[in-house]
């Protein structure tokens, strides 16, 4: 993966849109999940191959610090052979003194090829250095993203469960209004009124018998009369 395709997708990462992403769910709670579990493994992906990538920028800058370090040794080493010949060609040493002339002009071609090597490696540190520093704005993005997931998907949950405790106190109180209790003393009261009824019933069944008894009495009483008569009337004859 280049270092221009990893900024590219951490980038697009970064820049996704959640609220968009929910609107178009069909359970967004599982949208939620799935999103954190894809997020926080494409975050670890991402931290992976941008932590490559400042490996090699680390690299590049110790390889620019080691020319920049060795050219100035360069310098040194070269000064130092241009003074030991100036110091022996005064004394009269010249073949001497030609031989550290030419060692000065070895130490400075070593200078020129590491500043060379450290100029030549400057532009290309320094657009490293760049993206870098937008890859870890955008792992920074990443990161706040993934924390505004979790807490989106910590409020859905936390509205789903008082949503469905609302709904099963709404279908307790539609229980209530179905078995109506008042329908059921209705009913009640409907059993004591047959009671009473059967009772009053009874009632007027025994009060009828009594009368009939008395009847009876009445009528045997009328014939002792009439027999009594009749022995009178006989014995009257």
């Amino acid at each position: 993966m280049t270092k221009q395709t990893i900024l590219g997708r951490v980038t697009q990462l970064a820049k996704a849109n959640v609220n968009a992403l929910l609107d178009q769910a069909e359970d967004p709670q599982k949208m939620l999940d799935q999103l954190i579990r894809d997020y926080t493994n494409n975050i670890a992906e991402a931290e992976q191959a941008v932590a490559a990538t400042i490996g090699n920028l680390r690299l590049m800058e110790q390889d620019h610090a080691e020319d920049v370090s060795a050219a100035a040794e360069w310098g040194r080493k070269a000064l130092a052979a241009s003074r030991k010949a100036d110091e022996l060609r005064a004394a009269g040493s010249v073949a001497e003194a030609d031989t550290f002339d030419n060692l000065a002009k070895v130490a400075l071609g070593r200078q020129l090829q590491s500043e060379q090597e450290a100029r030549t490696a400057e532009p290309t540190i320094a657009s490293q250095t760049e993206v870098v520093d937008k890859l870890k704005a955008g792992l920074d993005q990443m990161h706040a993203k993934l924390s505004q997931l979790t807490a989106e998907r910590d409020e859905l949950v936390a509205r789903a469960t008082s949503a469905r405790a609302q709904n099963h106190m709404m279908d307790a109180v539609k229980s209530v209004d179905v078995l109506d209790p008042t329908s059921e003393l209705s009913r009640f009261e409907e059993k004591v009124r047959r009671e009473e009824a059967k009772a009053a019933g009874r009632q007027e069944l025994a009060a009828s018998s009594l009368d009939a008894q008395f009847e009876r009495l009445d009528g045997l009483g009328d014939s002792a009369e009439v027999a009594a008569r009749l022995a009178a009337l006989k014995a009257g004859s």
